[in-house]
């Protein structure tokens, strides 16, 4: 850790940038590198940024102590966040980081929100349509697959189809611009940065997330899910947020036993953690030079 310190120190990047799997200790280590470059830390999460929500989410507000954080808890619950919404709240936090005389630390693991803003993608803009993705939820990847076959798609458009809701996002830009033909990107700003990947074990990886899980059922975390539901969310919004949230729904409306939902909620953390990994290898793939920690 001295080393790496001492190395930031001379770093011309605008932003230094931690991700990495779930429970792989990325907060702590943003934390201690911001304390010693004298940063702020702006979240790269996507379900961070809902109010209420800090136990499923995994906040761990507590372990940033005195540094000041941005992008967590500034939506309510309910509310449909978006890459083009992050984009502008984070250039937005940057430039009153960089006013204050601050450097600017990163921490995230959604890697698409990180991907998106160090190489810049066309077309983010373009808005959300809620009724095209509610029709377009129940068809195969097969289908969706065809669908986007038939739409004209821009030469400077590469189409993400590692999952349905990404093909979704593709068929949903491709039909707007069809239907929009004098639209105009808006110029994205360009970061330079250094990027520093935290990889524990598989094993470690393993053990940290059933620990962690574990650890947020002794904090409430069936307890959180339940002042959702009285605050006036429905079981189908907690299920949009997926993972936690949506398993101890099941759990709550009697779909699945509390072992049940326990073993399923694990399986599939796990899996996330697998599929984090899988998309930041992608960024490499895709030109983004990460160093990587054990």
């Amino acid at each position: 850790m001295t080393n790496l310190q001492e190395d930031l120190n001379f770093l011309p990047e605008d932003l230094l940038v931690i991700l990495g799997p779930t429970a792989s200790g990325k907060t702590k280590l943003a934390v201690q590198l911001a304390r010693h470059l004298d940063a702020e830390i702006i979240s790269a999460d996507s379900r961070q940024v809902y109010r209420h929500m800090d136990i499923g989410t995994g906040k761990d507000l507590s372990e940033y102590q005195h540094i000041p954080y941005h992008l967590i808890d500034i939506v309510d619950p309910g509310e449909k966040y978006n890459i083009d919404r992050f984009l502008s709240d984070f250039d937005a936090a940057y430039d009153a980081i960089r006013s204050r005389g601050k450097r600017v630390v990163v921490c995230g693991g959604t890697g698409f929100y990180i991907q998106t803003l160090l190489q810049p993608q066309p077309f983010t803009q373009i808005p959300v349509d809620e009724g095209l993705r509610q029709r377009l939820s129940t068809k195969s990847t097969e289908e969706l697959l065809a669908m986007l076959e038939l739409l004209p798609i821009p030469q400077n458009f590469k189409v993400d189809s590692s999952t349905d809701k990404r093909l979704i996002r593709a068929i949903e830009i491709c039909m707007y611009l069809d239907q929009h033909p004098s639209f105009v990107q808006k110029e994205r700003r360009i970061y330079r940065y250094k990027v520093i990947g935290l990889n524990p074990s598989a094993e470690e990886r393993r053990a940290r997330i059933t620990r962690r899980l574990h650890q947020r059922l002794e904090e409430g975390l069936v307890q959180e899910v339940e002042k959702l539901l009285a605050m006036g969310l429905s079981h189908e919004n907690l299920e949009y947020y997926g993972l936690e949230y949506k398993y101890v729904s099941l759990f709550l409306k009697g779909k699945l036993s509390y072992d049940d939902f326990l073993t399923k909620l694990e399986t599939e953390i796990h899996r996330f953690a697998k599929r984090q990994m899988t998309y930041f290898r992608k960024m490499e793939k895709d030109g983004i030079k990460i160093d990587w920690l054990s």
